[in-house]
């Protein structure tokens, strides 16, 4: 039997996007963010979530979207990359779903620039982005969150 992906489905603006289930930590209602000076355009900001200082990055910013501000309707979507913790801001979360290998779709075989993509998805009523959480930020966003959260700390 194909091995199989839990993908995590959510919802900006009316596109569907999706992050592998392992990556994701928990799902929470939005708060308030405080603001983390010196830190690169994709970081809306901070939050102590039970101790821990975790970046809120701006997702809708990275995608093309229109920006607009965090409303309590919106969740918080946190998440695990290979270096950090990280907070996304999602319109809805909409729920799991599991998907054979063999049914997803690289997004190198899509189109050359995908990246930030592991693959397409597809669903009962429709296609799914998978993003790739690892690629999210670019070396140098990387980089000058860890000396603004560095900053933040000391």
């Amino acid at each position: 039997m194909s091995e199989s992906l839990r993908l995590v489905i959510f919802r900006l603006d009316e596109q569907r996007y999706a992050l592998p289930l392992a990556a994701v930590e928990r799902i929470v209602r939005a708060a308030s963010v405080i603001p983390l000076p010196d830190a690169p355009s994709i970081v809306l900001g901070m939050l102590d979530v039970e101790g821990r200082v975790l970046p809120v990055l701006d997702i809708r910013q990275r995608f093309g979207l229109r920006e607009r501000d965090i409303t309590p309707a919106d969740q918080f979507l946190i998440a695990r990359t290979a270096a950090r913790a990280v907070i996304l801001v999602v319109d809805e979360a909409q729920g799991v779903v599991e998907r054979t290998r063999a049914e997803i779709i690289s997004a190198d075989r899509i189109v050359p620039g995908l990246e930030r993509f592991q693959g397409v998805a597809r669903l009962d009523d429709g296609l799914v982005l998978i993003h790739d959480l690892d690629r999210f930020l670019s070396l140098d966003e990387a980089r000058a969150l860890d000396e603004a959260m560095n900053q933040e700390a000391n």
